[in-house]
């Protein structure tokens, strides 16, 4: 196990998220200590990262990023772009990653559903009940949407 320290000034311009960012991607993190510390510079957030050096190069060389602009029909984009901005929202009131919400390629199969259900997502590869628990409130289809609450009334 290494540490690893970063520190992000409060007014960072984003290079120093960024190289905690592709750090964080490259490597297992174990632990995450985080501290906003006010010193004779301004604020900052410290961050004291647990980590085990390197662990994912092999599923990182293999994949290939996908143009979803391309692959998906122009109807099926506009409903995965509108999918991608309620991930953001949702990520960003859970405190996670957007890809802890759902995955591009799961995001894609959403867009692809006639109807978003519960049911229906369930069937897509990577989404299980455990995100379906926490997320499928936010990209359920309106109707479903209202079926949930009605049996969550009762």
């Amino acid at each position: 196990m290494q540490i690893r320290l970063f520190t992000i000034p409060i007014g960072d311009s984003g290079a120093a998220q960024q190289e905690m960012n592709v750090f964080l991607r490259s490597n297992r993190v174990l632990e995450v200590e985080q501290q906003l510390v006010h010193g004779d510079h301004g604020a900052c957030w410290c961050f004291c990262v647990r980590y085990l050096e390197h662990s994912f190069p092999a599923a990182q060389e293999g994949r290939t990023k996908v143009d979803y602009r391309q692959v998906l029909d122009e109807a099926t984009f506009k409903k995965f772009a509108h999918l991608r901005d309620i991930r953001k929202q949702v990520a960003a009131q859970e405190g996670v990653s957007a890809y802890v919400v759902f995955t591009d390629e799961e995001l894609a199969a959403l867009a692809r559903l006639e109807e978003i259900t519960v049911t229906n997502m369930l069937g897509i590869r990577g989404i299980g009940e455990k995100k379906v628990e926490r997320f499928a409130r936010f990209f359920l289809s309106d109707t479903e949407r209202d079926e949930t609450s009605e049996v969550a009334d009762r």
